[in-house]
This record gives C-alpha cells, structure tokens and sequence, in this order.
C-alpha cells in the first residue's frame, strides 16, 4: 500500500517528500535467507575490507622492493578505501532505486580488473591506477550496496548480523597476506602471479553473492540521491562526524605497522604483525556486536571502544621491543575491528525509514571516504618530517581517535537525551 514519508527528528517534526512504497512488513530478523545474506555479506567484506586491511604486506614490499617511499605508497592503499567509501552516495541510491544487481557485478568487475592489471604493472603510476583507482571502484560498488540489502532483513538482530558480515574483514586479512607473503618470499613465483592467484580467489568467492543476494525492498524510483534533512538531524551530523575523525587514524596501523615493526623495532617478518592485526579482528568484529545487539545498542558500544583505540594509539608510543609490539598490535586489532564493524551497523540506524537505508549510509561514507584519503598519508608525511620516527604519526591518529570518541557520545546524547540506560 502506498504511505507517506514523514521522519520524526530531535527537535521537532520535520516533512520530507512524499514516497510511494510497497509495505512489505517488518524484517525476519532471522531465518535461513536472512542469515544467508549475512553469510554473503562475510564475503564481500573479506574481498574489500580484508584486502584494504592486508595492504600493510604491500607497503612493505613496494617500499623494500621497489624503493617506493613511505608516502607515495600510502596514496595507494588510501585511494583504495578512499573509493571505497566515496561512491557510497551513488550505489546506495541505486540500490535503492533497485538497481542492486548491476551495481553489485559491476563493483565485482571493476575489483577483479585491478587486481589482474595490478599483475601487470611495473611502474608508480600504472599500480595507483589499478590497484589504488580501479579496486577502490569496485569496493565501493559491491560494499554499500550489499550493506543496504542485509540491513533490510534485520531490525533488533542488526548488529549482529553486520558483525558476521564484518568478521570477513578478519578472514580476508588472514588469508591475502599469507597468500601474498608466501606464493612472494617463499615460493617465489613473482609478483605477477602472486596478483593473479589472489584474483582468482577472489572470484571464486564471489560467485556465491552473485548468484544469492536478494534484495528485500522494493524500488524506491524518485527521491534526491543525497537525504538533505539528515543535515537537520543532530545524531546524524555527530556521528557522521566522528567516524571522519575515527577513520582518520584508524589505517595509520594498518598501512604502517609492518614498517615500523621493520624499521624501529628491527623484526625481520612483519607480516606476522598483520596477520595478528587482523586475525585478532575476528573476535572484535564479533563480540563488541553481539553485545550492542542483545543488550547495549551499537552507539553506546562504539563510545567505549572509540576511547580505548585512542589510549592504546598513544601508548604505542613506548613501544620498543617486539613482544610489546605484539601486545599492542592484539589490543588495538580487537579495539579497531569493534569499530569498524560498529560502524556500519550504526550507519544503518541513522535514518527513520528503510527504504532509504542505501542512501543515508552511502552519504556517510562519502564524507568518511576523505579521511580515509588524507589520513594515511598525513601519516606518511608526518613520519619523513620527524626523520622516520613515526612518534608525531602517532600523536596524529591518537588524536584524532579522541575526537572521533567524544562526538560519538554527542550523538548518542542527541540521540537518547541524558539517560544513562538508553539503548543506542
């Protein structure tokens, strides 16, 4: 039956156009299709978050086997996640507009394509091209749209359901880098090769969403591509906010653990560090969102977790020997998966209707997607200008976790008013 679109906001009532759609009841919150889509959502994270985080193995060797410098290489890695977020605005909309199909093959397309022309480069700007521009695409194409249908099947159930999802991320970071490091260092079928298994790979994963994924929701035809009223809306703009700053240190570790695992603590297979960053992840992806599904909400849980990434960022500082670098990397791994998984799950609650779930989500991507960009290579730059000591990088990212933490709590303020006991 047809229904008017109205959102009630913090502050008052707030009208927004008029849009006919199709009542198809509230979400299964469970059952084998929905945790199916959950299934397949594990998937498309473990081929674009999974590899985003993995690209720690890649600065390595492209700075110790092509002399690359710290900062060019980290525009490669930063343009990935970059587009990863940015074409958010875009997919979501025409995911919404019941285009999911065509978006979700074509980001399957554009990710298999850089990766395989990636195979083939020998020079700075032919893999920042491939690798950085053409993957970073086709990770935007398939992540939010494939974000939006789960989001549909789950309502109380969401947050687990996108921890699921989420934990691929861990897998993808487990099996990239040691496939990458041992068909590269061990079994020396060169770099070429290497690209090309790992584009196999990564098809024969994706056949599955292919063939599986089902949009739950019916088009939604008419309507803006960017939801002008969430600007109005408190909890939005703070958490939209927040995640900017979040992200903005969030890939320091990621891209550049491995480094300074090589470079200052003197460690001759930094590659173990990232398998432990990410394999950590598993359990961060998954516990913090169980909890905020059953008992807390996905806000209050993101608050606390936001804090400790911020303490440990800064802790990092002292680091000097190897088992505390193992240390830190366990307790930041399991700090920063909480967040990462947290945050799409607290995306998807960000508006007051479903049907426009893809485009709300993909606008905060979008606006995440340029810390994600200048982020690691504020890094980059901070560590050449303190002659490779990576202490202001830290100082930055720590930082920046700070101020993520504290606008978090303003949104869920704004969100749930001052009650200590409010699910968010």
């Amino acid at each position: 039956m047809a229904t008017p679109d109205s959102a009630s906001l913090s502050g008052g009532e707030v009208e927004v156009e008029k849009v006919p759609t199709l009542d198809v009841g509230p979400p299964p919150d469970g059952g084998w299709k929905a945790w199916g889509q959950a299934a397949l959502m594990h998937v498309v994270f473990l081929n674009t978050w999974g590899v985003a985080n993995s690209f720690g193995i890649f600065q390595n060797y492209y700075t110790s086997e092509l002399d690359f410098s710290q900062f060019s290489v980290s525009w490669i890695g930063s343009v990935q996640v970059f587009f990863l977020f940015f074409v958010g605005v875009a997919a979501g909309r025409a995911t919404d507009a019941g285009h999911f199909r065509v978006t979700f093959a074509l980001g399957v397309l554009l990710q298999l394509l850089g990766i395989f022309l990636t195979s083939l480069c020998t020079k700075y700007w032919q893999i920042f091209l491939a690798q950085g521009v053409c993957v970073g695409l086709g990770n935007g194409c398939t992540f939010c749209p494939a974000l939006t249908v789960l989001s549909a099947y789950f309502h109380r159930n969401r947050a687990f359901a996108v921890g699921v999802g989420a934990a691929g991320a861990a897998t993808g970071g487990l099996i990239y880098p040691v496939m990458v490091d041992h068909l590269l260092n061990r079994h020396h079928i060169g770099f070429p090769w290497t690209m090309r298994v790992v584009g196999l790979v990564m098809l024969a994963t994706y056949v599955p969403c292919l063939v599986w994924f089902a949009p739950r929701l019916p088009p939604r035809k008419t309507g803006p591509w960017v939801d002008w009223s969430a600007f109005r809306e408190l909890p939005f703009v703070f958490f939209a906010t927040s995640m900017f700053f979040n992200f903005w240190g969030l890939y320091f570790a990621f891209f550049y653990l491995g480094t300074f695992a090589r470079d200052i603590i003197g460690l001759a297979e930094p590659v173990n560090l990232i398998m432990v960053l990410n394999g950590v992840g598993m359990i961060g992806r998954i516990v913090p969102n169980i909890v905020a599904s059953q008992w807390t909400g996905p806000l209050n849980t993101l608050v606390p977790m936001n804090l400790a990434a911020a303490v440990l960022m800064y802790c990092w500082i002292a680091v000097r020997s190897g088992g505390a670098l193992y240390a830190f990397t366990v307790l930041f791994g399991l700090a920063a998966a909480a967040i990462q998984a947290l945050f799409p799950a607290t995306a998807t609650t960000m508006t007051p209707h479903a049907n426009r779930a893809g485009t709300r989500v993909g606008m905060i991507f979008t606006i995440v997607s340029f810390a994600t960009l200048t982020g690691p290579a504020i890094a980059g730059v901070l560590i050449e200008r303190d002659n490779g000591s990576y202490v202001y990088a830290q100082l930055f990212a720590g930082t920046s976790f700070v101020l993520g933490a504290f606008l978090a709590a303003a949104s869920r303020l704004a969100k749930t008013g001052f009650v200590l006991r409010a699910r968010a």
